[in-house]
């Protein structure tokens, strides 16, 4: 598989990657940035790798972030097991901007013609989809037919008729009595949530850095050949809170005798 940019892989445009994931999967996505949540990517794995994908720990109907890298997780698990090289930036494709996710999906469709060598996979997207955590892709851009009513109905080769309009009198009110202060009060709130609101994401980001700099740390030649630094790694890359706490667990009796419980 060539690499970098220059692959031509990379000049791919987005009807062809999109054509790509929605014949493969049997879905129908309209936008690259419709696979920022990291599921789309977990069963184009599942199709080229059967077996090594744990869908019923991916989502995908995942919204928020927190479920979105779980997601992640689970792929870049998968990444590692399969030895493929590949650091996925997570923090990027969740935001869900075009270009990220684009080139994402076509380094993704690089490594899957570098697998395939031609040959056509036979995969059902849709009953494998099922086993995911929360079952199919839900609010339906699994089927072309839902939409064609809704266009159809708004589109009418008879000109639409308008009803007259009823004119009801309606009875002067008095104004309603005003509420001092309540404008500068809610502005003061939502100055308040604005602040909270950074707060929380400068918090955010100082956690996502040290975890960054730990997973660095684990892929630094010498270093990362280390046991206790693939235990590190192993947790990093966890599917969920409970694997995560189970390697922990199994480390510490391994390296230190015994477990040791937060205090």
């Amino acid at each position: 598989m060539a690499s970098g940019m220059m692959d031509p892989h990379y000049f791919l445009g987005r009807a062809e990657i999109l054509g790509w994931i929605n014949d493969t999967l049997g879905l129908r996505l309209s936008k690259v940035e419709e696979t920022c949540n990291g599921a789309v990517a977990c069963q184009l794995l599942d199709a080229l790798h059967p077996n090594t994908v744990p869908l019923k720990k991916v989502d995908f109907n995942a919204l928020n972030e927190y479920d979105m890298i779980n997601n992640y997780k689970v792929l870049q698990d998968c990444f590692n097991k399969l030895k493929v090289d590949k650091y996925v930036e997570v923090a990027k494709l969740v935001k869900g901007r075009p270009l990220d996710n684009m080139e994402f999906m076509q380094w993704f469709r690089a490594y899957w013609d570098s697998q395939v060598n031609g040959q056509e996979i036979e995969y059902d997207g849709v009953s494998r989809r099922q086993m995911c955590k929360t079952g199919d892709l839900k609010g339906s851009k699994v089927s072309s037919k839902a939409a064609t009513p809704a266009k159809s109905s708004i589109s009418s080769s008879s000109p639409t008729t308008i009803a007259p309009r009823s004119v009801v009198p309606v009875a002067k009110s008095s104004p309603a009595p005003r509420s001092d202060g309540a404008p500068d009060k809610q502005n003061r709130q939502l100055e308040d949530l604005k602040l909270k609101a950074e707060g929380f994401e400068k918090e955010k980001e100082f956690y996502y850095s040290k975890l960054r700099n730990i997973e660095l740390l684990c892929q630094t030649p010498v270093i990362c050949d280390m046991d206790i630094m693939k235990k590190v790694q192993e947790i990093l890359y966890a599917a969920t809170i409970e694997d995560g706490d189970a390697i922990m667990r199994e480390t510490q009796v391994n390296f230190a005798g015994k477990e040791y419980a937060e205090e």
